[in-house]
Order: structure tokens, then C-alpha cells, then sequence
């Protein structure tokens, strides 16, 4: 037995400082999850780059706008014939008698700048200013009757084949087959420029006016699908705030445990699964048919935001409800037996304990889901929340005049042929994102101000 112990090999030594075989491979096999991990997030951040730097390159440019500044004759023998001043008789020129003001007004200021263009009279130049030229001006004749008879400088809109040349949205190769504009125009347009006649400014209609028609993008605005967007969303938040509260209350606090409840439950988090179109149809055929048709509800038409936000509170519901009951959850239970073995009744311990620890959560899951709320399209169409406004009818009627949404707003522009249109819906994707991350800023504003550790 010595002797086989002596001539046996000698065992490897082994050291805490050298890697076996299995750990080498199961570092080697960490080091490449770990790559893999740093890949994904910096393919989800190049994504992130590439889709921003789309919509702002897309989108910035609907918030400048192309102005010309034409002196125009205010003459009274076509605009006020008796002279009286009397609006009512003011009014019964319509645009087509201030058109051919602007337009000779300009070709007048054309030919005395002295500028080498074949265009000599008003109607050659008029496919360079925006249709709505003349009712900006009459809009200003009326409003202002004294200004009659004197010569003023006004800022009028250049139309949208102007605007897009000076942005390199549309190219001398481009208007070869264009009936709207011409190269001399184009030409005439590069002299204005230098002339200090043309310019860019900031577009601040698009943020506060209303939507135009197709044959005037340049004039089209997002302010009004502002207004609908912010009136929808009240109604979600006042119909759901305080109906998911009570039902997270009610399933988390007070229901018995059975097969009951364990339907509700099941289901709620179904619903938070189910396509928004479904609740489009639901909101249509509930409100619209049955509560506007056969109740013959006034409120309840096509295109209200009263509509619209009950229809998006149908499916917000569901996000709230679930986010509500995780906070209450997170609650300690130590904190509710604490408050029952001192005497407290149930609801007590709810609302004076258990509510205000677990509000930071439920104010960020709502805020959260008005946000997801904030960007629906599909409910939108399905109850006609498309409606063409130029103006807000009323205070009264802020809710149940037809309007339309941010996200329908975007759809119905970048379904129209004009580039101008879709120059635009990109620039409403600016300011509905501008809204999200606003709303998400202010619900983690709240988390961190109304957070409580223990």
C-alpha cells in the first residue's frame, strides 16, 4: 500500500484564485447576458433617437409660417358704397369684393419695388397669398369700420405652395404638373424674400386656431383639438376617479372572498385587455343610439366630448380600478390592524389610514391612464368625433358642442393629399407628445410629493 501511494500521480493542486471549467462557462455565459441586455437597451434607445428626430424634423416646421406684407387700399366706394359706416350694410360684401384689393395691392407693390417678374396683374400673383386673405381682411373691416378709406399693412398667409418652397417642401421639379403654382411665381417669390416682403415667422394659429379646409392648410390650426382633448379628459377624470376608488375599495376592503367576486375580478382585468374599438362600439351604441336616439338625450350626439370621454372612460376603467387596488395592497397590513385593534371601525381604517398612504400610487395610476386615454384614435372615429370646427359655440356648450381630439385631429390630416397636411399632423404629434410627458411629469411630481415610507 506504500508503495502504490508512493507511485501514484500527484493530485492537482487547486486554488481559490483558479477558475474551474463550469465557472468559466457559467461567467462566460453572464458576461453574454449581460451584453445582451446592453444591446437591447441601446437598440431601444437608437429606436427612441430615430422615431424623435423623425417627428421633430417632420413636425417643426408647422410651427413657422410664411407671411406677406401687402399695403392695401381700403376704398370705400367698394367696400362701404353709402358711406354710412352701418355694419349691417358693410357686411354684405362678401370676400370676392376684397379679394381684388389684395391682389392689385400686391401686384402694385411688385411694380414699385421695381422687381423683374413676368407677372403684371393681380389675378398673375393671387396663387401666392392664402384663400383666406380676403376674410381676414373684411374680418378687420368689421371690426375696425373707421379704417375705411386709408391704406394699412397687413400680415397675410402666404398660400401653402409658397410656404412649402421656402421650406424645401416643394421644388421647381415638383409644380411641373402643379396647377396651384408656377416657376415665375417661384421666382417672384425668391425676389419678395430678398426684398423683405417675404418672410417666416412663428406660426402661433396653429397652436391656438381651429381646423381649415382642404384648400387652405396653411390656416390650420390645433388649438380647438386642444379644447376637445382637455374636455374629454375632464369627463374621464370625473367619471372615473371616483368610481375606480370605490370599486378598489369595495373588492379590496369589504367583499367576501367567493366565486362572486372572483368573476368581478377576473373580468376587470380582462377588460383592460380588450381592443379599444369594442368600447367605441359600446359608447355608440349606448350613449349615441340608445341614450341620444331613443332617450332623445340632447347631450348625447355625435362628436361631443361629453361622448367622447364617457366612451374613453369605459375603457380607463379597468387601468385605474387595478392600479388602485395595487396600491392599496403595497399598504401594510400592520397599519390596518393597528388602526382596528385601537378601536377604529373599517371604513375608519380605510379612509383615515389606509387611503392617504396608498393615494401617491392611485393618483399615478390615473394620471397614467388619462394619459393612455389622451392618445386614443379608434373610439374616436367609432362615435364621429371628427366634426369640422372652426369655433367654440359657447362655455355652456363645452361639453356637447361637436368637436374633435388630438389624435383624430392628426388622423384626419395626414389622410388629406396636400404635404402641407401632413407637415401638420406631424406637428400635432409634437404637441400631443408635449401633452403625454407632461401628464407623466406631474404623476411623478405627485408620487414624490405625496409618498410616505414606513
Amino acid at each position: 500500500m506504500t508503495a502504490e501511494a508512493t507511485n501514484s500521480p500527484a493530485a492537482k493542486p487547486s486554488s481559490l484564485y483558479h477558475l474551474e471549467a463550469g465557472s468559466r462557462r457559467r461567467k462566460a455565459a453572464e458576461k453574454r447576458f449581460i451584453g445582451y441586455g446592453i444591446a437591447a437597451i441601446a437598440a431601444g434607445l437608437f429606436f427612441l433617437f430615430v422615431l424623435l428626430f423623425q417627428i421633430i424634423t417632420n413636425g417643426a416646421g408647422a410651427f413657422t409660417q410664411t407671411f406677406i406684407e401687402v399695403p392695401v387700399y381700403l376704398d370705400a366706394a367698394k367696400l362701404d358704397k353709402n358711406g354710412g359706416r352701418n355694419i349691417e350694410e358693410m357686411k354684405k360684401v362678401t370676400t370676392f369684393g376684397y379679394a381684388p384689393l389684395i391682389q392689385n395691392a400686391l401686384a402694385e407693390q411688385v411694380a414699385d419695388l421695381g422687381l423683374d417678374t413676368e407677372l403684371a396683374s393681380g389675378k398673375d400673383v393671387k396663387d401666392m397669398l392664402s384663400p383666406s386673405a380676403p376674410g381676414q381682411l373684411r374680418d378687420y373691416v368689421l371690426a375696425n369700420p373707421d379704417s375705411v378709406g386709408e391704406t394699412l399693412t397687413f400680415s397675410f398667409l402666404a398660400s401653402s405652395r409658397v410656404d412649402g418652397y421656402l421650406k424645401g417642401r416643394v421644388s421647381r421639379d415638383s409644380i411641373a404638373q402643379d396647377k396651384s403654382i408656377n416657376v415665375a411665381q417661384l421666382d417672384l417669390t425668391d425676389q419678395l424674400r430678398e426684398a423683405g416682403v417675404l418672410h417666416k415667422g412663428f406660426n402661433t394659429n396653429f397652436i391656438t386656431g381651429s381646423d381649415a379646409s382642404d384648400l387652405r392648410p396653411e390656416q390650420a390650426g390645433f388649438g380647438q383639438s386642444i379644447l376637445g382633448s382637455f374636455a374629454m379628459m375632464l369627463v374621464v377624470l370625473l367619471v372615473c376617479l371616483p368610481i375606480s376608488v370605490a370599486a378598489s375599495i369595495y373588492l379590496e376592503e369589504f367583499a367576501p372572498k367567493n366565486k362572486f367576486t372572483d368573476f368581478v375580478e377576473i373580468n376587470i382585468s380582462n377588460l383592460a385587455a380588450v381592443p379599444s374599438i369594442v368600447f367605441g362600439i359600446l359608447a355608440l351604441a349606448a350613449f349615441i343610439q340608445f341614450g341620444g336616439g331613443t332617450l332623445n338625450i340632447s347631450a348625447f350626439r355625435s362628436s361631443a366630448p361629453l361622448v367622447g370621454g364617457l366612451a374613453l372612460s369605459l375603457m380607463t376603467l379597468p387601468t385605474i380600478i387595478i392600479a388602485t387596488r395595487a396600491s392599496l395592497k403595497a399598504v401594510p397590513g400592520s397599519i390596518r390592524d393597528a388602526a382596528l385593534g385601537l378601536g377604529a371601525s373599517r371604513m375608519q381604517a380605510v379612509f383615515h389610514h389606509i387611503l392617504p398612504l396608498a393615494m401617491p400610487g392611485i393618483l399615478t395610476g390615473t394620471i397614467i391612464g388619462l394619459a393612455a386615454a389622451l392618445g386614443e384614435t379608434a373610439p374616436l372615429l367609432m362615435i364621429g368625433m371628427v366634426a369640422f370646427v372652426q369655433s367654440q359655440g359657447s362655455i355652456g356648450g363645452f361639453f356637447t358642442d361637436p368637436n374633435v381630439g388630438m389624435p383624430a385631429e392628426i388622423y384626419i390630416w395626414a389622410s388629406r393629399a396636400d404635404g402641407a397636411w401632413y407637415e401638420r399632423a406631424w406637428g400635432g404629434i409634437i404637441i400631443l407628445l408635449v401633452f403625454l410627458l407632461t401628464m407623466n411629469l406631474v404623476a411623478i411630481i405627485l408620487r414624490r410629493k405625496f409618498e410616505r415610507r414606513w
